[in-house]
């Protein structure tokens, strides 16, 4: 690779890290665990930059990555070091206790407790509706039609109207 490439690269990832560390807390809840993710996506990203095409969007190729490798790890190093979570303060960046609205806070403890069943598409999914995708762009990264993406959208909807509310 060259200095031009390499220096394309590194401005392009910390133009958008964001993603990289998104897609790292969607999938790890541990802060080593997001830690060594964020890595393995960093470095999957280096390996796969050659074949980037710059005629498209580079954060739907980012995430495309991003996820894959989010995808893969959380079959088989989460499945090897699996460990029961708990949701409490320490792992998760919820704000103190004294300052919110304790009803709010539940309702955010059963959210993040659904989020977190959720199968590996799924939670990829809900990311990127909540990142205010487009259907088209969210089909494109996960390699599903947009209809697809549409009936799983929905039926998520109604998943969460129903578990969560």
């Amino acid at each position: 690779m060259t200095a031009d490439t390499r220096q394309q690269f590194e401005a392009l990832l910390q133009a958008h890290r964001g993603i990289v560390f998104k897609v790292a807390a969607t999938y790890a809840s541990h802060a080593e665990d997001r830690a060594d993710l964020a890595q393995d996506i960093a470095a999957q990203l280096w390996r796969a930059f050659p074949g980037y095409d710059p005629q498209r969007p580079f954060p739907t190729w980012m995430y495309r990555i991003a996820l894959n490798v989010a995808i893969s790890w959380l079959r088989g190093e989460g499945q090897r070091r699996r460990r029961t979570v708990s949701l409490d303060d320490s792992l998760h960046d919820l704000p103190d206790e004294q300052g919110i609205d304790v009803e709010a806070r539940q309702r955010l403890d059963v959210l993040q407790r659904f989020i977190a069943a959720l199968d590996p598409m799924h939670r990829a999914l809900l990311l990127l509706y909540l990142e205010d995708r487009s259907y088209r762009e969210i089909a494109e990264i996960l390699g599903i039609s947009e209809t697809n993406v549409a009936t799983r959208i929905s039926r998520l909807k109604q998943r969460i109207r129903q578990d969560v509310a």
